[in-house]
């Protein structure tokens, strides 16, 4: 099968977060080959943007001309148009090429307040770009200006996509992320509203994500997809880069567009190091470390938000006399308890990302005080009767009581239990060759 052609009109951001450079890395992460039709050079960094430098109409055209006479596109994007010759110029090429598949992002404003378009841009994108569009991506700001309509709700930002399709595109997607609560984003088809919705991530870092989605948009819609499922997989597709942006610079960093590429190299080091750190558990004497319940050791991907970004071992560890053994290889997903510790601690120090739960007894807390390190506690008598009640929370609240007092994640998280409650001990590191050390530590003391 042919890779499809996917051709980014913007200009250029110096700094790497956005424009052509953000185009081009969300193009290639999603399947498809990147081509250039570079508007404008800017001179910008995550603070802000210092200067701006048209690329002339006519070179415009020879780059335009060059890309569709000989590899063609399936599909395109538009990004900074600054002024109105580059305008028109994009307008006329579009027409001549005859691109159906065309998403406009109306950039405006930079991430930073500075303006990117002259105001007779701006009416020429109105009146005369946005009819060609297959898709317009407007953010508040941008939907504000194109609708004439303050925005502050969800049905705001409804009644401002059906204005904004009068005048001409076939469907409008007002992105919500300068609204308060979740990240909420809105298509309209001209018939129905489809609502995205996203956690909102707590990072300043977000510097490209208009390029990035209307990328990934254009990206879809060139293999084929609906608007609809386009749309969608994009907004995955950007959230996933904004849990992973880069922090660069004293300003406002990048959103990661190559993230979905490294995860699956991540999921593939995790899996590897937790089996590695299972087998070293098996060959060790340690079954005096497990309890009742048996045991469990996780390892999360980095930047994971949800259980299934957390790898463990399917049936847990079972002890046998003084060994372990396992039933099936780690596998991610397969253990909501070592996960919602593990997650929880994410929250507090993104680094400790592996952990593990073995028996309690007075000995082996005395033991790892012996050892030098840092114990905690937290009693399940103080747990709310909304989380006891609440499946599979119990686990998170009490981490979360022990963190949220602390500056910095212990070694060691304990509880002596509660009626139905096993009291345990967790250990917690950076990887699951750090927990099996302090595990084995401390199973060598028991030992003796």
């Amino acid at each position: 099968m042919s890779i499809k052609k996917i051709l980014t009109i913007a200009g250029s951001d110096s700094g790497g977060g956005a424009g052509i450079q953000a185009d081009l890395k969300t193009i290639a992460a999603l399947g498809c080959h990147g081509m250039t039709v570079v508007t404008a050079l800017t001179a910008q960094n995550t603070r802000g943007v210092q200067g701006i430098f048209e690329v002339p109409a006519s070179f415009i055209e020879k780059q335009f001309d060059s890309v569709a006479s000989d590899i063609g596109i399936d599909a395109a994007k538009t990004g900074m148009l600054a002024g109105p010759e580059t305008l028109r110029t994009i307008i006329g090429k579009i027409r001549e090429f005859r691109i159906e598949k065309l998403v406009v992002d109306p950039v405006m404003i930079a991430k930073g307040g500075a303006s990117l378009i002259t105001d007779e841009a701006k009416e020429i994108l109105k009146n005369e770009l946005l009819p060609l569009s297959l898709v317009v991506t407007p953010n508040i700001p941008e939907a504000e200006f194109l609708s004439k309509k303050r925005i502050s709700s969800v049905e705001d930002m409804k009644k401002s996509a059906e204005i904004i399709r009068s005048l001409g595109p076939r469907n409008v997607l007002v992105k919500g992320g300068h609204l308060a609560g979740d990240a909420v984003d809105i298509l309209y088809d001209g018939t129905l509203f489809h609502e995205f919705r996203a956690e909102r991530i707590a990072t300043a870092d977000t510097h490209g994500t208009g390029c990035t989605l209307s990328a990934a948009i254009a990206a879809g819609v060139g293999k084929g997809l609906p608007v609809l499922d386009a749309a969608r997989e994009a907004k995955e597709y950007l959230t996933a880069s904004i849990r992973s942006a880069i922090r660069l610079g004293g300003g406002h960093g990048p959103v990661n567009p190559m993230a979905v590429l490294f995860r699956e190299a991540d999921r593939y080091r995790c899996i590897r190091e937790l089996a590695d750190a299972v087998r070293i558990l098996k060959e060790s004497k340690c079954g005096n470390l497990i309890p009742e319940v048996q045991s469990n050791i996780g390892y999360a991907l980095p930047f994971a938000a949800r259980p299934e970004e957390v790898a463990a071992i399917p049936g847990r560890l079972i002890r046998v006399g003084d060994e372990l053994r396992t039933i099936r290889d780690p596998s991610f997903g397969v253990s909501s308890h070592i996960a919602r510790i593990i997650l929880t601690v994410m929250r507090y120090d993104e680094s400790r990302r592996s952990a593990m739960n073995i028996r309690y007894s007075e000995e082996i807390v005395r033991i790892c005080g012996e050892l030098g390190y840092d114990v905690a506690s937290f009693s399940r008598y103080d747990e709310p009767d909304r989380i006891k009640k609440a499946e599979g929370s119990s686990l998170e609240w009490g981490t979360d009581s022990v963190l949220a007092g602390r500056d910095t994640v212990p070694d060691i998280i304990f509880d002596r239990g509660d009626v139905g409650k096993e009291p345990m001990v967790r250990i917690l590191g950076k990887n699951p060759g750090e927990v099996v050390k302090k595990a084995l530590s401390i199973a060598s003391r028991l030992n003796h």
